[in-house]
Order: structure tokens, then sequence, then C-alpha cells
């Protein structure tokens, strides 16, 4: 029998020997590697973390002891382990389980954590509240080097590191090797200083000291420093020794018995402590370990093969963005490129190889991105901020202060907004339009297809203030078919003109706009079907035409929530005129979105071309005949 199905809670961990701990690993890899294979997900990150989750679990006893997942999507083992094995084929699919840490799911997912950075608040508040009830059970956050690079992960440090409040850091550090000398050294004297035998002793020496009748205090304080100064020499970790922790490490992440050693005394130290443990991405999949960063996140593939992308049909918006981008950055050298720890993500790897100087990868730095912009802007750059939809919300006071109030010339390319898809409720980039719309003096656009990305791009940067374009993950295979022009103005668009009502649509779902158009022309319905691809400002004069011509039905539609976004500026215009004209606003609905393919839940929400077409038949009081044909073609 495998030892992995043996495995049905954390405790049954404890009845294994050292020996078959390292068979579990192996199992366990093997398990995950065969499954993500099939369902994608997170795959390097999940491979290199498979001896420190066992430990993690052997030693501590979850879910008394509160495990934190910094990001979350290194979470496979700890689901694996707790309980949930045998739904890991639902992984990432619509209704199963989430690519990351669920407290619906599990009593052993302690914190939700989808956005970087944000463990070790979320587990300095959870031991606080500990401390305050009386409680006694320990406080662990595992968080990666790369999320280190996130301001919100110091902030939480340095309160943690000046209280006495237990906590334990996990740092998985998985960018670093170990020389053999030094991992030989580094693991002798993390077990020296975590020995409750050295830190008794360390109490009584400077107790002794101290208590001397003449020069005790003067003795102790140059012992201090001296010591100091052979630390800073020799020893990891001084940061986090000055900001107050035990420091041990670096550890091997990949040594099991060692791990577990390390663990067992960490648990007996008091105040904050740190544990930096070294681990490879990718371990035990070659492929992955040649290369972690294709295999960060994958869509199915075949294992004996290994993962590549295969080529689509057309090039993505991430893809166009950065090969245009390239291409006007060689006729301008005022153009820069930023990214926050999403170099391929957002398509501007073209630009780094050929603009090393120029481009910037700030890491997990949201914030910081947006006003690093702002600074360039001011001094005479013309910086693209690329960022996904969900990670930019992070920024928003930074965008409204730094970029906006100064009216500055700041590009934000919007990647991956509206429906994600598989990676759910926090990264589904559903709220861009609604944060952003409010803040003066910024212009935003969506374009319906990657030919007007590039005319976007062309107009952005000529304009000399702050202008947002935001768009879809991947591409639409219905507009992409339809020509685009250069922009001159900020006018809309009219695709279909008709008299039975206008269809105001926003990016991406101008293609769900033109399919369900063709539907309701089949019942005998006529829309005019508008892209809408400028959300702000409005195109009024447009608008004021429609109300001339008396339609009595405005539909929007845009995949961002209803509450603030576009539709709700259709809404204010039409009272600021006190017109007598119908809206309806189709949109994301008020309530977070689960996981699922983008397809699916567009269907679930009724934003799908049937969806949207049954919808404005019911409104106009008609009952729609079947259509199975326009699903088919959807």
């Amino acid at each position: 029998m495998a030892l992995l199905e043996q495995i049905n809670d954390p405790g049954d961990l404890k009845a294994l020997s050292p020996k078959q701990l390292i068979l579990l690993a192996k199992e366990i890899r093997q398990f995950v590697l065969e499954h993500v294979a099939t369902t994608g997900g997170h795959l390097a990150s999940n491979l290199g973390i498979v001896e420190l989750t066992i430990a993690l679990h052997y030693v501590y006893n979850s879910p008394v002891d509160k495990i934190i997942w910094d990001v979350g999507h290194q979470s496979y083992i700890h689901k694996i382990l707790t309980s949930r094995r045998d739904r890991f084929y639902t992984l990432r699919q619509k209704g199963g389980l989430s690519g990351f840490p669920k407290r619906s799911e599990s009593v052993h997912d302690i914190f939700e954590t989808g956005h970087s950075s944000t463990s070790l608040s979320a587990a300095l508040g959870i031991a606080r509240a500990r401390d305050l009830k009386g409680e006694d059970y320990h406080v662990l956050a595992v968080i990666g080097d790369g999320a280190l690079t996130g301001g919100m992960a110091y902030e939480a440090l340095n309160d943690a590191g000046h209280q006495d409040t237990n906590l334990t850091v996990i740092l998985n550090d998985n960018e670093m090797s170990i020389a053999p000398n030094v991992g030989a050294m580094a693991a002798y004297l993390s077990k020296i200083r975590s020995s409750p035998r050295y830190r008794n002793m360390k109490k009584r020496v400077e107790k002794a000291l101290r208590s001397l009748p003449v020069g005790g205090d003067w003795l102790f304080n140059k012992m201090e420093k001296l010591k100091n100064s052979f630390k800073y020499l020799l020893v990891s970790g001084v940061v986090f020794e000055e900001l107050g922790y035990t420091y041990i490490g670096p550890v091997d992440g990949h040594d099991l018995p060692l791990l577990i050693g390390i663990l067992n005394r960490a648990r007996q130290v008091q105040g904050p402590t740190l544990i930096h443990v070294v681990t490879k991405k990718g371990k035990g999949y070659s492929f992955s370990e040649a290369n972690p960063a294709r295999y960060h996140g994958v869509s199915p593939f075949d294992i004996h093969q290994g993962y590549t992308p295969g080529p689509g049909l057309y090039k993505s918006y991430s893809a166009v963005l950065g090969q245009h981008l390239t291409k006007l950055a060689q006729k301008d050298s005022s153009i820069v490129a930023i990214t926050a720890a999403m170099p391929g993500g957002t398509g501007l790897i073209p630009f780094q190889k050929q603009f090393p100087d120029r481009f910037f990868d700030v890491g997990i730095a949201e914030q910081h991105a947006v006003t690093f912009a702002a600074g360039l802007a001011v001094n005479g750059m013309k910086p693209v901020v690329a960022i996904y939809s969900s990670f930019l919300q992070r920024a928003y006071d930074q965008i409204l202060h730094d970029v906006c109030r100064q009216n500055l010339p700041v590009i934000l390319a919007i990647d991956h907004a509206g429906l994600v898809g598989e990676d759910g409720d926090t990264h589904q980039g559903v709220f861009d339009l609604s944060y952003l719309r409010h803040i003066p003096n910024l212009t935003i656009l969506a374009p319906k297809n990657t030919s007007e990305l590039r005319y976007m791009l062309d107009y952005s940067l000529q304009q000399g203030r702050p202008i947002a374009i935001r768009y879809p993950k991947g591409y639409s295979k219905v507009t992409e078919k339809l020509p685009s022009f250069p922009l001159t103005d900020l006018s809309w668009e009219i695709l279909e003109n008709g008299r039975d009502l206008v269809l105001m649509a926003v990016g991406a779902m101008v293609e769900t706009a033109l399919l369900a158009a063709e539907i309701l022309k089949r019942q005998g319905i006529h829309p005019t079907v508008v892209n809408a691809r400028t959300v702000k400002p409005l195109d009024q004069q447009m608008m004021d035409r429609f109300l001339q011509n008396r339609c009595p039905l405005w539909v929007t539609l845009e995949d961002n929530v209803t509450e603030g976004g576009f539709g709700s500026s259709i809404d204010e215009y039409v009272m600021g005129y006190e017109a007598r004209v119908r809206v309806v606003n189709m949109g994301i609905p008020d309530r977070f979105i689960p996981h699922g393919s983008v397809s699916e839940l567009r269907k679930d929400l009724k934003l799908d071309p049937p969806g949207v077409a049954v919808r404005i038949c019911s409104v106009l009081g008609r009952e729609m005949t079947r259509e199975k044909s326009s699903e088919r073609a959807y």
C-alpha cells in the first residue's frame, strides 16, 4: 500500500519513520506532478516545498497550531496532507478545490491568501489575539523570498520583531543555493543558537556580568559589541536579528531529518523566530528544475514531453502590448517599462531584452511601482506600468495621490482585467473600473481587440497625462477579425446599427455583445452595438444622438462589477439629463466570483451571449425561442 494512501490527516504523519517520510515526499511529488499536468496550476513552487510542508505538519499540530501560507499557490501539499487528497483531481475546476487556501474547504486553512506579502501581518494578528485570550499554540507564517520584496511584509516584520510575541516565520528561499561548507556551518550554528541550553547559558552569563560590583555593565557591553562584530562577518541573517528575531539558517529545505530537528528546536524559542529554509523550485521534475519560471503556472500538459504553451490563433493582449511597446521604444528613448515581478505574464520580456536599462522589475511592490513611475514622469520619461488588475488595486492611493493628482503622464497597462478563471476570487480583475473611474485627471480606455490596443498605446504616449488601458487575459476570437483604426479622439465606435435598443459593451465584452446581437436578430430584435472603448470620459455626443433618436432601451455590458463601473456612469448621465430611457446594467454582481473557466463563469453569471440575449428579450417583454446554434457558436 502506498504511504500517501495512509495519510488522511496530518496526525497520521507522526506514525511514520524518518525513512518513510522521505519515501512519502517522493510519492507526493509524483502525485502533484500527475494531477497538475491534468488540471493545470502552480507546479514549480509546490514541487519545491514538499519536504518543508511534511516537516511542518509532522512537528506542529494543525489546526490547533496555525500555519499561514503567503500567496497560497504553494499550498497544494498542505491540502493533500489535510484530508483533501481524494478531491485533488478537482483542483481549480468549477466546484472543486481552490488553488489557494480556502477557509470554507478545511479547518486547516487558517487564512485566505491570494495576494503576496500578507501572511506576516495576518499571523501576527492571530498571535496577538491568542495572547490576549490567554491561549497556547504556535503561529507560523510561510513566506517566499519573492514575497519579501513587498513592503507590507517589512511593515509586519518590523512590528513583530520589537515585541515579545511568539511567532515563527519560515522564509522559503527558492532562489539561492547552499554551498556544502556554508550549509554545514549554518546548520551547526542554527542548532547551537536554537538550543535551550545555549539560551539559558547566555542569560546566566549576562546576569553574572551585570551583577559584578565594578564594571559589570561596561564589560557586558564590550562583549556584546565584540560578539556583534564577528556576527556581522560570519553569520547569515543579521538583518533579521537586528529586527528582533532569533534567526536560524540557512537550512536545506529538502533534508527532512534536518528540517524536523530544526523545527523541534524552534518550538522552544521564545519571541519572534525566523527560520531561513532554502529550497529548489520544481525539484524532482527535470523540466521544471531547468526552467522554473515556465512551470510557475501551467495549463494541462504531457509529463513526458514537458510543458510548452501552445500557439494561439492570435497573439494575446499581453504579448501584443510588450511587442508594440518595444517597437515604439526604438524610436522614443523616453519610453520606459515597469512591472511588479511579472515580466513574463505582462508580455514585457522582449522589452527587457532589448532595453535592459529602461526596464524595471521592482519586485512584488505595486505601490512602489506606481510612485516610481510618477518620479520617472516628473523627470521627463514616459513610463508604462504593466500590472494585473487584481494586483493594481493594491496601489490605489499611489494612482490617486502621486500620479493623477499631479496629472503626470503615466500609462497604466492593466492586464488580466475582467474574469480570469481558474485562479478564482483573489485574482478576478473585476474591480478596476470602479476604483479608477472616480479619480480626476485619469482617462480610461478598453480595446475591443489587440489592434486597437496598439492604437491606444500610440495615442496614450502622446497625450502627456495619466491614462489607464485595461485589457483581458488571452484574446478575442471574434473581435480580432474586426478592423481597427488609429485613435484621433476619444469617441466610441458603432459596430452595428439597429433600431430596438443600444447595446454598449466594454473591452472583452464587445465579443459577447456581437454574438448576442446575432441571436437577437434571429428573434426579430435589432440592436445598435457600440464599442464603448472610452470608459472615461464618456462619448457624450454619441449618447446625445441616441437620446435624440428616442431609443427606449440602453443596455451596458462590462466584465467589471456593476457597482461603480461603466454602467453606473451611463446611469449618472441619464439621470443628469432626466432622459426618458431605460438603462439595464449587465456585469459582475456584488459578490466575489469563485474559480472555474471563464466560459463557465460567464454562463453562470448570464454574461455569455445566450444569457445576455435572454435577459434583453425579457426586458423587452418578449419570449425567446431556443437557440442551440448560438450556443455552439460561442
